[in-house]
This record gives structure tokens, C-alpha cells and sequence, in this order.
């Protein structure tokens, strides 16, 4: 059966010296793997003492980076203490309905019609005055 940790626990362990990872709710000690990992040492430090899943999925890794994973296991996550993700979540303000009523399609295929009919005659009437003026 694994060590089940807390966050608290996993907290304690964010230095270069010792650092662990939470990534899918599992805790992985991932020390030795610093001077090795192809993005450095920083990219790591980064992402302990929090839940690290997204920033790991965000990447992309490979399946044999993912396998790699197995050798640093230590335990499983207490998941009652991961604050959630529903209270750091965006939501937008709601926005009023706008009314559309049908009256605004007529208008606006009327003026579809109209506008260049309106261009044709300017365009008609330029040609006519200038026409007649020479």
C-alpha cells in the first residue's frame, strides 16, 4: 500500500535539494531527475508545493517521459487537502439578453436594397452632371 501525503507535506519539499511533484494525484520525488530534465532544474522548482498536472499535460510529454514517472513514485496525494479548483475558477459576469425582435431583420434587408440603389444614382448623377457640364 503507498504513502498517502497531505499538501502540507508536500510543501516542505520545493528545493533543488529536495523536490517533490503532485502531478494526477500522485507525489513523485523527482531530486535526481533535476540535473536531468531536458526544460532544467527551474521548470521543476516552479511546480512543487501545488498541484503540477496541468503544467505537466501542458507540455506534452512523450510516453517514455510518462513511464519515467514509475522510478520517481513515493505516494499518493490526500485529495481533502487540495483547496478546489471550482474557488480559483473564472466566471464571467452575465451579460443582459439583447432584445432582438423581427423588426430589426426587415430594416436591415431593406437597407441591403436600398443602400446601393442610393450609390447607383449618386454614381448616375455624377456621370450626368459631369457630362453635361463639358
Amino acid at each position: 500500500m503507498s504513502k498517502v501525503f497531505t499538501l502540507a507535506e508536500l510543501s516542505e519539499h520545493t528545493t533543488n535539494k529536495d523536490c517533490w511533484l503532485l502531478i494526477g494525484g500522485k507525489v513523485y520525488d523527482v531530486t535526481k531527475f533535476l540535473d536531468d530534465h531536458p526544460g532544467g532544474d527551474e521548470v521543476l522548482l516552479q511546480s512543487t508545493g501545488k498541484d503540477a498536472t496541468d503544467d505537466f499535460e501542458d507540455v506534452g510529454h512523450s510516453s517514455t517521459a510518462r513511464a519515467m514517472l514509475d522510478e520517481y513514485y513515493v505516494g499518493d496525494i490526500d485529495s481533502s487537502t487540495i483547496p478546489s479548483k471550482a474557488s480559483t475558477t473564472y466566471a464571467p459576469p452575465k451579460q443582459a439578453q439583447l432584445n432582438q425582435d423581427k423588426s430589426s431583420g426587415f430594416l436591415i434587408k431593406l437597407l441591403q436594397i436600398l443602400v446601393p440603389l442610393l450609390i447607383l444614382g449618386v454614381a448616375v448623377g455624377v456621370r450626368f452632371y459631369t457630362k453635361s457640364s463639358t
